[in-house]
């Protein structure tokens, strides 16, 4: 069995239960639309390819095997409109949870850190840009990953860079409360509120203090060092993304590439959970 065999075979279930349309057919039957289970499968095998709507189901009509796991064939397969358009059915609270049961794939820790980096906006004319006033650049992407087993728990993404990272964080962490022991993040979220706010949920902050005063060295003193130091399993993951399945986003509306990036992230941990 294929690397991609078991990617579908992993996706399409969590997209049924997800979505709770598991029971209905693929296809579109009697005028209806496809299930969304479907689209949601077909969007990440999109991903997964790293290929335009057009080059992917041009691939799919390719591969019966897989689109036979999704419920599909050949002749049912949408057009690069149709999939381009169906993209806009796919809530972000899907995503969200989406995310949360692939990252279930690999049992996680609930030792966590947590940072931050850039996407980079795929590349369009000038003349596009200007004709719809596109003038940000980069996605910010903040992921929370689980430091031993390198799974994304959850993301947030921002057009904008106004804002505190550490209030960023612990919204992220409030979501995320109950599964988590430790969060380690570097200087940037050094943050008494976010210290305060991490143990009223009984989360260790593992976060160093940046050094104002003597007394700042000795906190620094007192963190575990073995698990702060797993804070760089946030740069390896990010950097596994971006080499796995590309550096920038293709769509051009701001809640369609927020979307994108949850997606890549869903998987990215489905293609690791096969791997192993």
């Amino acid at each position: 069995m294929t690397q991609i065999s078991r990617f579908t075979g992993e996706i399409v279930p969590i997209a049924q239960v997800v979505t709770g349309d598991g029971d209905e057919s693929a296809a579109p039957e009697g005028g209806g639309g496809f299930a969304d289970y479907a689209i949601v499968s077909l969007h990440c095998l999109r991903i997964y390819l790293d290929t335009s709507y057009r080059m992917t189901i041009d691939l799919l009509k390719e591969m019966p095997q897989i689109i036979g796991e999704i419920g599909l064939s050949a002749a049912d397969l949408p057009s690069p409109s149709t999939l381009c358009k169906a993209f806009d059915r796919i809530e972000m609270s899907v995503c969200r949870v989406l995310l949360r049961q692939s990252a279930q794939l690999h049992d996680p820790s609930k030792h966590a850190a947590i940072d931050a980096t850039f996407y980079e906006r795929s590349a369009a004319s000038r003349h596009y840009c200007q004709r719809i006033s596109y003038r940000v650049q980069k996605l910010k992407v903040t992921k929370l990953v689980d430091t031993e087993t390198q799974a994304i728990l959850d993301v947030h993404c921002s057009t904008t860079r106004e804002g505190s990272d550490a209030d960023l964080a612990e919204q992220i962490v409030r979501r995320n409360a109950g599964d988590l022991r430790s969060l380690a993040a570097d200087k940037g979220y050094d943050k008494q509120a976010l210290r305060k706010a991490l143990r009223e949920l009984g989360i260790r902050p593992l976060i160093k203090h940046r050094i104002f005063a003597p007394y700042d060295h000795a906190h620094n003193a007192r963190i575990d060092k073995r698990r702060y130091n797993q804070r760089s399993m946030t740069e390896t993951v990010n950097s596994a993304v971006k080499r796995s399945l590309g550096f920038a986003v293709r769509a051009r509306s701001w809640f369609r590439e927020f979307r994108e990036i949850a997606l890549m992230c869903v998987v990215y941990n489905i293609k690791r959970a096969v791997k192993q």
